[in-house]
């Protein structure tokens, strides 16, 4: 057994990074990974990806409660109507990352959202296509890339786009929060579920 893999005291083979606290646990186990394809879906998962960079997932899923009250549940067609009032609410808000630049970053990737939408019907059509093929469970973490060409042209695509804080290593940890990429562990309980939810998505997708 992988060394990144652990087994939890109720008997279920996990991703080690999951083990403990429970936040982690409970969004490991029925969160990361299943299939994202709405478009308030994928937008709440861009801006919590933005704006953990340089801080830890766990003060995000801690703070997400919050994040969710002061951007209106990430709802594209509000949060694109914020105003400077707005920016001055969230950052006086102490439950939040209060980050002038990635706060403003959020309400323009919003407004982005809605080009996106406008043109290609979902955020879903813009996203989906990166997602790479099928690859064997990675057996430690060492075997996941936290890079990857499609990381990369989706992140070149945001940025011509319009949209910000989306390089290529927080898109690649986005396509894996949202199952474009299966990161779960060999042995992990929550591999093939999500592989089978991703296959499912992927065929439903319209995506030519």
């Amino acid at each position: 057994m992988s060394d990144d893999l652990e087994i939890g005291p109720d008997g279920v083979g996990r991703c080690s990074w999951a083990s403990s606290p429970p936040e982690l646990r409970e969004y490991h186990d029925g969160e990361w990974g299943l299939p994202v394809t709405d478009d308030d879906g994928l937008f709440e998962r861009i801006c919590l990806e933005a704006f953990q960079c340089g801080l830890s997932w766990l003060t995000i899923l801690r703070k997400r409660e919050a994040f969710r009250r002061g951007f209106a549940k990430f709802e594209i067609e509000a949060v694109a109507r914020f105003d400077a009032k707005d920016v001055a609410r969230l950052l006086a808000d102490p439950g939040i990352v209060r980050n002038r630049s990635k706060v403003v970053a959020s309400i323009e990737n919003a407004q982005r959202s809605q080009e996106v939408i406008a043109e290609l019907g979902s955020l879903a059509r813009l996203i989906w296509p990166y997602a790479p093929p099928s690859a064997p469970a990675p057996r430690s973490y060492g075997e996941i890339a936290t890079v990857t060409s499609e990381s990369e042209a989706l992140a070149k695509e945001l940025k011509r786009r319009g949209f910000r804080f989306l390089g290529p290593t927080t898109v690649c940890a986005l396509m894996q929060a949202c199952g474009l990429i299966n990161a779960h562990l060999d042995g992990c309980h929550a591999r093939l579920p999500v592989e089978a939810a991703r296959a499912d998505a992927l065929s439903r997708l319209e995506l030519d």
